[in-house]
């Protein structure tokens, strides 16, 4: 049986993010080299900059007031949060899945949804909020 008491203490430094919207901690909990896998880009985002704007990013368009994880695993170095949220009227469902370094820091973050309707969904609200947070006047 592996331990998960540090995964566990991880996770909640995760949750202590998207429960206060706290940027800081967002990029305090990445580790620089982290690698980001996003449901609807091809190719791993690799760095702590890039990251970090996919995740606030995200964090923006699907952590309304519907949103709610739902389900937890954890593992000796990671953890799989499945999540639910509803967007203009439609259910989405998804898992992060989440690896830790000794740290605590994140070293790979990979996020699932389904169904399509909502990937197609989140791809355009997603791409909207890139381009707006790359836009001077965003203010962050």
């Amino acid at each position: 049986m592996s331990d998960t008491s540090k995964t566990s203490a991880h996770v909640r430094h995760w949750h202590d993010f998207i429960r206060n919207h706290d940027r800081q901690v967002l990029w305090d909990l990445l580790h620089p080299d982290v690698v980001f896998e996003s449901p609807v880009v091809h190719t791993p985002q690799r760095g702590r900059e890039i990251a970090f704007k996919y995740l606030a990013s995200a964090e923006k368009v699907l952590g309304g007031d519907g949103f709610a994880y739902v389900g937890e695993w954890l593992n000796e170095n990671g953890a799989i949060l499945e999540f639910t949220t509803e967007i203009q009227g439609i259910a989405i469902n998804g898992v992060d899945m989440i690896s830790f370094d000794s740290e605590g820091l994140i070293t790979h973050f990979k996020i699932m949804v389904r169904p399509l309707k909502a990937i197609n969904l989140l791809h355009q609200l997603m791409a909207a909020q890139l381009e707006a947070s790359a836009r001077p006047d965003a203010g962050g």
